[in-house]
């Protein structure tokens, strides 16, 4: 499955990475301009070729979330973090109170990415990779589960610190063994699944479960987020209704069903706890 190949460096002093998101300098940043043709967007990056890279298929645990920066229970969020950074080779990560990096050991690491588009707010979607590529030799490489292993996207799901997240751009085989990574981290008890209650159900008393308590799916933590801050007063009961609103389209791969709103696959019962219907990996999202 071809993909475009960027080489460059990761650099991540003056921004706030999560487990999710890390900033990369392209060695030809006139590359940037070549990525869209998946989704017809464009990635923003500076004149030095960098940008933001959101890592595809996998969503970590919010460390700040909103123009409030709500974020999820930070252990997990902050595990996700440092091994992404971690993984990529950088020691001696020292941070602010706000979560911005001030200072790393080295300061930038070699690394490539892969790609096919750009998400809405002008960040590459990519899987990512450290030191040199595999096979490099030209602009595209063809992506197999081979190749897939060697990213930190994977790599992630195998220690169980990210939930598997997809999307109808990425490839059907490559999505398969992204599963399969999820699945036998969840089985193994890696990471944050033994804390997660995504599909037992989460009992919401107010913002402070969703900041300090439920391990959830980032996506429906969001949705929560968003409904909650509607006012103190609205019941959690007309939660799937808010979700209808929202409009997120979907499929359920194992039923091949196509959905309009999560409240197809969210729950609210007892007017409290909120639980999703079917796993993560389960889901396959339009491209947003």
């Amino acid at each position: 499955m071809p993909m475009l190949l960027i080489k460059g460096v990761y650099g991540v002093v003056g921004s706030q990475p999560d487990g999710d998101t890390v900033h990369f300098t392209a060695d030809e940043p006139s590359e940037w301009d070549l990525v869209g043709g998946g989704l017809g967007r464009a990635v923003e990056h500076n004149a030095a070729g960098r940008a933001t890279l959101r890592l595809d298929a996998v969503d970590a645990l919010e460390t700040h979330y909103g123009a409030n920066r709500v974020h999820q229970p930070l252990p997990f969020a902050h595990a996700a973090r440092d091994e992404l950074l971690s993984w990529l080779g950088f020691t001696d990560v020292q941070h602010r109170p706000d979560e911005t990096v001030t200072g790393t050991t080295p300061d930038t690491v070699p690394g490539f990415v892969l790609t096919r588009g750009a998400d809405v707010h002008g960040r590459c979607i990519a899987l990512a990779g450290r030191g040199t590529p595999p096979g490099a030799g030209g602009r595209e490489i063809d992506v197999d589960a081979t190749v897939l292993r060697t990213t930190v996207n994977h790599h992630l799901l195998t220690t169980g610190l990210a939930y598997p997240t997809f999307y109808r751009s990425l490839f059907t085989s490559l999505r398969t063994e992204m599963s399969t990574a999820a699945t036998e981290a969840r089985d193994a008890g890696r990471g944050l699944w033994p804390s997660d209650v995504t599909t037992t159900g989460a009992k919401i008393t107010g913002l402070s479960t969703l900041t300090d308590d439920a391990v959830l799916l980032p996506k429906l933590f969001r949705r929560l987020v968003d409904y909650l801050q509607l006012g103190p007063t609205v019941p959690l009961a007309c939660f799937p209704a808010f979700l209808a609103g929202v409009g997120d389209r979907f499929s359920i791969l194992s039923t091949g069903e196509r959905c309009v709103g999560l409240h197809h696959v969210v729950e609210a019962t007892n007017g409290q706890t909120v639980r999703m219907t079917h796993p993560p990996e389960d889901l396959l999202f339009a491209d947003t």
